[in-house]
């Protein structure tokens, strides 16, 4: 399929006419404000990185299992250590954000500088050409005018050589005229033809710069849309490794959570702080008669009956009791 290019498609049958010039300029112009569109939204999103970066590290300084000790200790330890590892992956995303920012500005204000040396010579060719051409018309209406009076004083003298011999004179002045018809007809010819050959000029350099400009504009506009291309690729390359990274830091959180046992910190909790291996004895009851110690009666555990295999004893049977001995 044959490529299309802007030095084919952006003329007009008016040499006059810029509005071929004027969508490329328009076109770029829109696409100098997409740069800058790009540039506020992966600016937002390097703030929002920050922010982020910003929120996770003061979490990270939170207490968070002070009074916790062995293995578990540890993990949570790591966790909170991991927590300021994400914290600071984020930081760095954000100013790698904020560089490619900057390099999109730079390349920016480069193209502009480019397109403006550019276009303000083109903007000259265009006024330089309307300018010729309007000389040209300029000088095709007179020399069109001095070719009619030309014509008019020729057949003046026509008319004045079928008098008599006593319009010698007045035949003299209508030949004198004619002649001088004659040669500001010439005069004008030559005017005419010296501006259209200017014009041809002035045209043939226009064409060769507005195709040359159209090569520089349409390469510009390549570069851009391969630039903001890139630019978005890399975003979306710093997010990817962004999470890759936490992924990478949640591991070492899981791995040290693998390593905790449940066991060996109850084990740990209980050689630390145990009190003692022996429980406390029984108070004896002391008779204050007798001096006899005598280990406390505990009742026997209530029992309930239950109603699928015991009879439901009578209410009014005296000797009824819930409790058995």
């Amino acid at each position: 399929m044959k490529m299309l290019h802007f030095k084919d498609f952006f003329w007009s049958s008016d040499l006059t006419c810029t509005s071929g010039y004027d969508v490329i300029i328009q076109y770029l112009n829109d696409g100098k404000r997409t740069c800058k569109e790009v540039e506020e939204f992966i600016r937002a999103r390097a703030s929002i990185e920050e922010k982020y970066a910003k929120d996770l590290l003061g979490l990270s300084k939170k207490v968070c299992g002070h009074n916790e000790m062995n293995t578990l200790k540890r993990s949570l330890d790591i966790f909170k250590l991991q927590t300021e590892h994400v914290s600071l992956s984020h930081l760095r995303v954000a100013n790698s954000m904020r560089e490619e920012v900057k390099k999109m500005e730079e390349f920016r204000e480069k193209q502009k500088e480019a397109r403006k040396k550019l276009e303000q010579q083109m903007e000259a060719l265009h006024k330089h050409k309307s300018t010729q051409l309007k000389r040209t018309m300029e000088s095709k209406r007179t020399y069109e005018q001095k070719c009619i009076d030309k014509e008019e004083a020729e057949q003046n003298v026509n008319r004045g050589s079928s008098g008599t011999k006593h319009m010698d004179k007045v035949l003299f002045k209508l030949c004198a005229k004619a002649q001088q018809a004659k040669v500001n007809a010439e005069e004008a010819d030559r005017i005419y033809r010296q501006s259209v050959m200017s014009l041809a000029k002035i045209r043939d350099h226009w064409l060769k710069e507005h195709i040359k400009a159209c090569e520089v504009f349409e390469k510009q506009a390549a570069d851009r849309i391969n630039f903001i291309r890139n630019t978005i690729w890399t975003h979306l390359n710093l997010l990817s490794q962004q999470c890759v990274s936490t992924d990478e830091l949640n591991e070492d959180v899981r791995k040290s959570l693998e390593r905790c046992d449940i066991q060996e910190d109850i084990e740990h909790f209980v050689k630390l702080r145990r009190t003692g291996d022996k429980p406390p004895a029984p108070v004896l009851y002391e008779n204050f008669y007798s001096g006899q110690r005598v280990p406390p009666q505990l009742p026997p555990p209530l029992i309930r009956a239950h109603p699928s295999t015991h009879q439901a004893a009578d209410v009014q049977d005296e000797g009824y009791s819930v409790v058995h001995f």
